[in-house]
């Protein structure tokens, strides 16, 4: 098959990032006002998502708690992720540089949960080692959804329902979204979280177009809603993007969780991964190609379903058990769905060249990227070369040059 030649190219995107990382944390702690006193236990809850710095960012959380006197052990505040179980999110923390002895306290992992209130009719479930605590301390992200689009979408929010409710609240909680929606759930249950648990503060991370941390601000209980939906304006505003709205064939050389909690960031590719909310249809993007799964994935590979084609190496690395317990807790059995499957990345590409329609495959809207986390610097083909010509943001940086595969059919690196 005659392929597309591609261009390397440069997008510009703003990008504001906290050089001094420690330091800008103890400062938003500090202007908070929260409720922490000498001698206090407060748990900090860390989620599963690939953040930036995450270990650095929540040290520096448990190191001014310490200066104030307080006694932090750190927790998992991740709902039914790493198996489901207290070893395993461990496990998942530990991949991202949270451990005890690089974070200077204990770390407590249980599934079990204690009722603290009540929403939309159904029980609020509270980690246990939570619960007991003082205070609470939640650090995450804050981020567009993958699953919904809101005022209030991912992050301190959702940590408070989902991830704090552990396995039990999280099963509940997506049936409930279900009915209800995601974002009636998420601020209905974080609103009581918020008036019957001991939430001391939120620490909330934003993310510039480069995956780095760009902002960074801390709200006790009373200012916290407010505060996460001006820091969900705010990472609207900094996402990165494709360059290009219509395509017939987008390569993601590798998707997992530590990229997207969907595997492949759903914003990013405009497809859903939950058939129950409304999401937007753009970019419309023909068939997708993902060539392997991440190895901080631990073998779950949700998401996979958003694919259209796939690769043996990514096939052979699902844990579907794991992949299958987080796809029926959110009920988005989809998500786990295996596309087909080829045996190499090169059969692969080219049967998704050979779908596109009576556009010969040498002629494709073509994009290939190393992930939905890494579009700064990405490969078009040459169809899209007068488009780039027009745009301000974009830059070349290579001649035209064919796709390039090793002898077994893998693509080259760049």
């Amino acid at each position: 098959m005659a392929l597309p030649r591609m261009v390397r190219i440069r997008q510009a995107f703003a990008r504001p990032r906290l050089d001094d990382i420690p330091r800008a944390v103890r400062a938003a702690i500090g202007r908070a006002s929260i409720p922490v006193g000498r001698g206090d236990t407060v748990a900090v809850g860390a989620g599963s998502r690939g953040i930036a710095n995450i270990d650095v960012i929540v040290r520096a959380t448990v190191d001014h708690l310490r200066d104030l006197g307080a006694r932090p052990f750190i927790f998992p505040a991740m709902g039914s992720h790493g198996g489901g179980t207290a070893e395993g999110q461990v496990s998942v923390l530990e991949h991202y540089g949270i451990t005890e002895r690089a974070m200077g306290c204990p770390i407590r992992a249980t599934m079990d949960v204690i009722q603290v209130g009540e929403a939309l009719g159904l029980p609020v479930w509270l980690d246990r080692f939570a619960a007991e605590a003082d205070g609470i301390a939640l650090v995450n992200r804050v981020k567009p959804h993958t699953d919904f689009k809101g005022s209030i979408e991912s992050g301190l929010f959702k940590m408070m329902t989902i991830g704090l409710g552990k396995w039990k609240g999280a099963i509940q909680y997506h049936r409930a979204n279900v009915t209800h929606g995601y974002e009636k759930v998420i601020t209905s249950v974080g609103r009581e979280m918020l008036a019957k648990a001991k939430i001391a503060c939120g620490v909330g991370i934003v993310e510039n177009a480069y995956d780095e941390t760009a902002l960074i601000e801390v709200f006790n209980a009373k200012d916290l809603e407010a505060g996460e939906r001006r820091l969900l304006a705010q990472a609207r505003e900094w996402m990165m993007r494709l360059p290009f709205d219509r395509l017939d064939v987008l390569i993601v050389e590798q998707m997992g969780k530590n990229i997207s909690g969907s595997g492949m960031d759903t914003n990013v590719i405009g497809r859903p991964s939950n058939p129950h909310e409304p999401f937007p249809a753009t970019p419309k993007i023909l068939w997708i190609v993902a060539l392997d799964l991440t190895g901080d994935s631990y073998g779950n590979a949700v998401g996979i379903g958003n694919a259209d084609f796939t690769t043996r190496r990514l096939v052979d690395k699902i844990d579907m058990k794991a992949t299958l317990i987080n796809a029926i807790t959110a009920c988005a059995p989809g998500g786990a769905k295996v596309p087909a499957t080829y045996e190499t990345d090169r059969e692969a590409i080219e049967t998704a060249l050979g779908c596109i329609g009576l556009t010969p495959p040498e002629a494709a809207r073509v994009i290939r990227i190393r992930s939905t986390l890494k579009l700064g610097e990405l490969d078009v083909s040459e169809a899209f070369l007068e488009e780039v010509a027009g745009r301000s943001d974009l830059t070349p940086l290579t001649d035209p040059a064919p796709l390039a595969f090793d002898a077994a059919g893998r693509l080259l690196p760049h």
